[in-house]
């Protein structure tokens, strides 16, 4: 399990309530297991951030950036923290608001893409159908 920091627990819970537009309509593909069968936390704690998503089985962070992401020490901060959490073996990916809000099948292909990378397809006989994706 990564570290986090307990005290980020209620906030993470808030965000969760409190999600934007694109957060919401990129949880609505990703949530209940819907790309590849795997298993996405939306506002999830780790280290001493909240990612906006989180895929554990392929240590993959989605995180979706606003226009206040756009100010120089935003930018500063997002790199920042993209180190650290790339220090801990994530792989985190970025999207404009507006690209999910625009061209959702293009995001979800690019997931889809980075998925395939960093998750191996299981044995060619494994259960549920042999391409280890089960979706």
């Amino acid at each position: 399990m990564l570290p986090y920091d307990r005290r980020l627990k209620p906030l993470s819970r808030q965000l969760r309530n409190d999600m934007t537009d694109a957060e919401r309509r990129l949880w609505a593909c990703l949530r209940r297991k819907q790309l590849g069968g795997l298993q996405f936390y939306r506002q999830k704690p780790l280290a001493g951030y909240i990612v906006d998503f989180y895929c554990a089985a392929a240590r993959l962070v989605i995180e979706l950036d606003g226009s206040q992401h756009h100010a120089p020490e935003a930018i500063a901060y997002d790199n920042r923290r993209t180190r650290d959490l790339e220090a801990l073996g994530l792989r985190v990916i970025r999207f404009d608001d507006r690209q999910v809000l625009r061209e959702l099948g293009a995001v979800l292909e690019v997931i889809w893409g980075e998925l395939g990378r960093l998750i191996p397809p299981g044995p060619p006989f494994s259960k549920g159908g042999g391409d280890g994706w089960g979706a």
